[in-house]
């Protein structure tokens, strides 16, 4: 999957460096500097887009690269067009490329804003209710925090701040905390600041597919147990196919990640983890992929938190994982039965440094239930 995801995206970024160099030579400028045939031209064009791609690159990376310039090519081709539909229309030429300087133009302020919503984290809050006598619960979640890519871990403290502004029973996170190019550096300082996190019942954490590091320890200097116990020495407790109780009325599982399952290590079965539960009391499940809503909800647990999915990341694609049933759902509240599920965008990206199609957050979910 994740092959043919990279693989087109090189090809697309190939052709639209070509398609591009082509545009460019189309400005009047570009003909006075080298003249009129349309080799220089083209050449002239093919380094500016080199140029802009190779400063891209260096600045956020190879992949923000690619999505800069598959950018640029869709929003020019569509400029492109309109201009094509304004010409007939008006039966003249236009006699300046007006189409390349508005794309060039509408680019740049949508990838800023892109930028701006990956890198500025909302407040996301869900209300719910049940007729369980299990009184009041705040939970704020977080996921996806990918520690290093649009904060480092000294920075994001500032974002634990805003989380405990918010006087939660329960802080948890679900997943992606770390990945594979987070320093132990910023790991230990992400680490501290929750461990400065003061809740009722405490800070628990469940694996995503990331933390424990696809590449080994030697990569990135730490391994998963050395997260664990990074996280444990702060007062996170990490749940690995575990159930708690809350008080006298909350449970909360932690599932291991579905990648264990890919993996050949599998993972305990809502069925498993639920069987010995009482019904009377209210059950959160902390699962970084939503991609057992079925079993979940046959289970009867009442509440389901996700990330993974970043919310969908870019649009027009932001509800891709949905549509080819990789994820059960990309973003939001969904309701089946009596389980609801929350799906979270996520505080940070992987890699990748804009969203276009949602926002980085962090949610707070009151639920409300009846009064004993």
């Amino acid at each position: 999957m994740w092959a043919f995801i990279l693989g087109g995206l090189f090809l697309g970024t190939v052709l639209g460096i070509l398609y591009l160099a082509g545009r460019f030579a189309k400005f009047s400028w570009v003909r006075k500097t080298v003249g009129e045939r349309k080799v220089f031209r083209f050449l002239t064009g093919l380094v500016l887009v080199i140029v802009i791609a190779g400063i891209t690159g260096k600045a956020m990376g190879a992949i923000n690269a690619e999505i800069c310039i598959l950018h640029l090519l869709v929003i020019w081709l569509i400029c492109d067009g309109i201009s094509k539909l304004v010409e007939k229309k008006r039966k003249k030429s236009f006699t300046r490329y007006y189409a390349g300087i508005a794309a060039i133009l509408i680019t740049i302020v949508y990838l800023t804003c892109g930028w701006y919503l990956a890198h500025h984290v909302w407040r996301t809050e869900y209300v719910l209710e049940t007729e369980k006598q299990v009184g009041s619960l705040r939970i704020v979640q977080f996921a996806d925090s990918h520690v290093g890519n649009t904060f480092s871990g000294e920075e994001f403290l500032e974002l634990v701040k805003d989380m405990q502004a918010e006087d939660p029973d329960i802080v948890v996170v679900t997943g992606d905390y770390v990945d594979d190019d987070t320093t132990r550096e910023d790991m230990v300082a992400a680490c501290a600041a929750l461990g400065t996190l003061e809740t009722a019942y405490g800070v628990y954490y469940a694996f995503g597919n990331h933390d424990k590091g696809y590449y080994g320890a030697e990569y990135r200097g730490y391994s998963g147990m050395d997260l664990i116990a990074e996280l444990e020495k702060n007062n996170v407790i990490v749940l690995q196919d575990e159930v708690v109780l809350l008080g006298e009325d909350f449970y909360l599982i932690g599932r291991q990640d579905r990648s264990e399952d890919m993996m050949g290590r599998p993972r305990a079965s809502m069925e498993e983890l639920t069987a010995d539960l009482d019904p009377a009391r209210y059950s959160i499940v902390l699962d970084h992929q939503p991609h057992d809503f079925d079993a979940q909800e046959e289970a009867g647990v009442d509440l389901v938190l996700c990330g993974h999915t970043h919310g969908g990341q870019l649009f027009p694609f932001h509800r891709m994982g949905q549509w080819t049933g990789t994820d059960d759902k990309s973003y939001g509240l969904e309701t089946r039965g009596s389980t609801s599920f929350i799906v979270t965008s996520g505080i940070s990206d992987w890699a990748i440094q804009f969203k276009t199609g949602c926002k980085s957050e962090y949610v707070v979910v009151d639920v409300q239930g009846a009064a004993r």
